[in-house]
């Protein structure tokens, strides 16, 4: 507890240089973190096979773990350190300005606290006498001892001592508030990394938030606004600033639209990371399924389930399935980071991420805010964080044959920042999912162009498959798409009846239909639209010719190979991603 000579001695910039001091440290661990992730994975890949890869591939994985701790830890303590200085200030001033005024009055500031000062009467001898803080009546003249005359240095002295105490007040509040989360900032024995010590740091991050609330206030972070005020916030902060925020508030600084693409790939990993260690906190806290059904009667003909499983599964299974998930998914997010510098693929970018509910991935091959070529792909029906798989290995196909064309650099996205339909019979039909989704993908593209320096930063393309086509469409209708293209692949229908209404100009809307892809003809009655000028109510989908809309030739079959490698149908799309119009084969 600091006593007012402390609150007067303290020098606040050697908490700041401390604070620097940590900040580098953070930063280099978080430098050589991405070094691990984008890197050395491939590497291993290229050079080891077998075990000793397998083991190899563990160990670096540890380490890119134990940097991710350092980078957070060392990135509260410097919050800690330049917040208590922060907070700090304001009471030392209150301090060091009524002892000023107490010198200035030839009062006497004693150990305690408390300030003596010359009485004044007409009636008693000259003395002393001492006021202290928290007086029944402060700040008001009284009388010597309850005669003669009012004694206005009392006033003054009993004002003095108040501001003295209410900034000892002050800065042990502070001190206390910092000093309990700084003690809880230590690392194990080894600096092993394990879901523990993550588990632990998300904590801590929680705890530094409440402590640190009046120095770096969550309210500032802007909520709801679009993405230029986003930059604009961002790019008024110092380099300083905007590490603690990210450190503080990854989550927030992650899903902010319009600013770098590295800050939110930084902030976003680092909820990724405590995430899963979370999640597989939580399934060891599980009790193991119990077996679950006993069979009779020939190759399964019926089955019992015995009531322990039916008590487990009541209470934990779809908990489980959810955790199970979750789990899937982020180790498929993870899989695309190791697999950076692989056959020359780029740095991957995490855009967006939250398993919560279905969940939420962004995922970006290549650099966004540099890319010549932008593409961003909405998956259809079913989609959640645990098949994202499936569509980030799409978004890599794309990339490979976008580069292959050439013509500068690209930048492919998954864009799973929705609630899609999870039934294709309960869900798919309805248009709420598109409508409720399609105001995040208009913000998200609209952060990209902001992000990439205005319109003419890149070429962007906008990408659905299936159900996402429709959620593309909804985009359009109720805002701006922020695209220069538009490809749709396998649509029931996209709520418009004209390419001229996609919000992109005009022959630039471009649509593939497998020949044995059943989704656009059933589709077409819950999300086709109409034009009025034939008669309105026809259910026009982009594989009609009426609609307008290039009809791209596809080698492909069925609803979902339209990103099978080396194939026409991927070879298409990868001609409009780059601008090379004139290399696309329509249908004959």
């Amino acid at each position: 507890m600091p006593t007012w000579q402390q609150l007067r001695d303290v020098k606040l910039n050697e908490y700041t240089d401390a604070a620097d001091g940590w900040g580098k440290v953070s930063s280099r661990s978080n430098t050589d973190k991405d070094r691990v992730d984008n890197g050395m994975f491939a590497k291993i890949h290229d050079t080891q096979k077998g075990e000793t890869a397998t083991r190899a591939a563990a160990d670096v994985q540890q380490l890119s773990r134990n940097y991710q701790y350092l980078h957070t830890e060392c990135g509260l303590i410097r919050t800690a350190l330049n917040g208590l200085a922060s907070e700090l200030a304001a009471p030392q001033k209150k301090l060091k300005q009524a002892l000023e005024d107490a010198e200035n009055l030839k009062f006497t500031v004693k150990p305690d606290g408390s300030v003596e000062y010359p009485t004044q009467s007409s009636v008693l001898a000259p003395g002393t006498n001492t006021a202290q803080p928290g007086a029944p009546i402060p700040y008001k003249p009284g009388a010597a001892e309850g005669i003669g005359s009012p004694d206005a240095n009392k006033g003054k002295a009993e004002d003095i001592a108040e501001r003295i105490g209410e900034a000892v007040r002050e800065a042990n509040e502070i001190d206390g508030r910092y000093a309990a989360v700084l003690r809880k900032l230590k690392a194990p024995p080894g600096l092993t990394v394990d879901d523990a010590t993550l588990v632990d740091a998300a904590a801590d991050t929680k705890a530094m938030q409440q402590a640190a609330g009046k120095y770096a206030d969550d309210d500032k972070i802007p909520q709801g606004k679009s993405p230029k005020e986003n930059a604009d916030w961002w790019n008024s902060l110092t380099q300083e600033q905007r590490d603690e925020y990210a450190t503080l508030y990854p989550a927030s600084v992650g899903a902010l639209d319009g600013i770098p693409s590295a800050v939110r790939d930084d902030a976003n990993r680092m909820v990724l990371a405590e995430s899963k260690a979370q999640i597989q906190t939580d399934l060891k806290a599980i009790p193991p399924e119990p077996f679950p059904q006993k069979v009779f009667g020939g190759p399964r003909v019926g089955m019992i389930y015995s009531d322990e499983w039916i008590k487990w599964n009541k209470e934990y299974g779809d908990r489980k399935a959810h955790l199970d998930s979750s789990l899937n998914g982020i180790k498929s997010i993870e899989k695309r980071f190791d697999q950076t510098g692989k056959e020359g693929l780029p740095e991957a970018y995490l855009l967006g991420f939250s398993a919560e509910g279905n969940g939420r991935a962004i995922v970006a091959n290549g650099n966004p805010d540099t890319a010549d070529h932008t593409a961003v792909y909405v998956p259809g029906t079913t989609s959640n964080l645990g098949k994202v798989g499936g569509d980030i290995d799409r978004m890599v196909g794309l990339w490979r044959a976008s580069d292959a064309m050439g013509g500068g650099t690209t930048s492919t996205i998954t864009w799973l920042g929705y609630d899609a339909p999870q039934d294709i019979v309960k869900d798919a039909p309805f248009s709420h999912y598109a409508n409720d989704g399609a105001p995040a993908y208009n913000k998200f593209m609209q952060g990209l162009e902001t992000a990439q320096g205005g319109p003419d930063g890149s070429h962007t393309t906008a990408i659905g498959h299936s159900y996402g086509t429709t959620l593309i469409g909804s985009a359009a209708r109720q805002g701006d798409l922020h695209a220069d293209d538009v490809i749709f692949a396998g649509s029931p229908g996209v709520q418009v009846g004209s390419a001229d209404e996609m919000d992109v100009p005009k022959g630039h809307v471009w649509n593939q239909e497998a020949e044995d892809d059943p989704v656009p003809d059933i589709g077409r009655w819950g999300h086709g639209g109409s034009q009025w000028r034939l008669g309105g109510g026809v259910f026009l989908i982009p594989s009609d010719e009426p609609f307008g809309a290039n009809q791209m030739a596809t080698d492909t079959t069925g609803h979902s190979d339209y990103w099978k490698p080396d194939t026409e149908s991927l070879r298409n799309q990868a001609a409009v991603v780059t601008g090379e119009y004139g290399q696309v084969k329509h249908v004959e």
